[in-house]
């Protein structure tokens, strides 16, 4: 479904970033993988998406800088010789209740998890515009819909998050290409494994289907949206959440 296509995942070292690069490489994409700091994480990415038969590189990169995220989808574009697909995915958590989060939790977690997508999202999109079939996907969250007590930072990132996706979707349009959004809920993660005991045994009466989701769940709305089976859908937001923001 992928295949001759160049797909670009922020954060792709662990969590749902990993889950889809390797949903998109066993869909036949080429592979560059975006890591903060582990670097053994991302070269064990790349070597399972290769067993798919694709080519898959690690570049490191911290996303919220905008000359770091220049430079890297300048060497992508020149590696792979081509982008088609961008999923900004990269993100962190700093919790802390609003009268006692420090300036620097908040505008760290609004570097990474907002002006980081803005970045990659600005570099890439010239080449993007070049594929004929350019795909955008942003991961949200829940938490950037409905709020989240503690995550003032995180939840505001991931609102900009959809505002910056629906503006992409309109300014791309023209150029063929798409831009959508993906919110997720509880996913089983390293990220959702440091919340709170009392929220981790409350899952099944704050969700309707009552479990937490996989990460794989989300890479496959993530391959859906990057195919040509999904080229009339573009700014939206699709909550993978078990139902626990209907």
């Amino acid at each position: 479904m992928l295949k001759n296509r160049t797909a670009v995942i922020t954060g792709g070292s662990r969590g749902i970033g990993k889950a889809i690069a390797l949903r998109m490489a066993e869909s036949g994409a080429d592979i560059a993988i975006i890591y903060a700091g582990n670097e053994k994480a991302a070269a064990e990415v790349c070597e399972m998406a290769e067993n798919f038969g694709v080519i898959a590189r690690a570049y490191q990169c911290d996303v919220s800088s905008f000359g770091q995220s220049k430079a890297v989808c300048e060497c992508i574009y020149s590696d792979f010789g081509g982008t088609d697909i961008l999923v900004n995915n990269a993100g962190i958590t700093k919790d802390g209740l609003i009268l006692r989060m420090g300036e620097d939790d908040f505008d760290r977690v609004i570097g990474v998890n907002l002006k980081g997508a803005f970045n990659m999202t600005r570099h890439l999109s010239r080449y993007i515009m070049k594929s004929g079939s350019g795909r955008i996907i942003n991961i949200s969250s829940v938490s950037g819909i409905m709020g989240n007590p503690g995550q003032a930072n995180y939840s505001a990132a991931k609102a900009g998050l959809i505002g910056l996706t629906k503006t992409t979707a309109k300014e791309l349009a023209p150029r063929g290409v798409t831009c959508n959004a993906i919110a997720p809920g509880f996913i089983d993660t390293d990220m959702t494994a440091g919340l709170l005991q009392d929220i981790l045994d409350n899952v099944g009466t704050l969700i309707p289907l009552k479990r937490m989701g996989r990460a794989d769940e989300v890479a496959s709305l993530a391959a859906f949206l990057a195919t040509d089976s999904a080229s009339y859908i573009t700014g939206e937001v699709i909550r993978v959440d078990g139902g626990m923001c209907i």
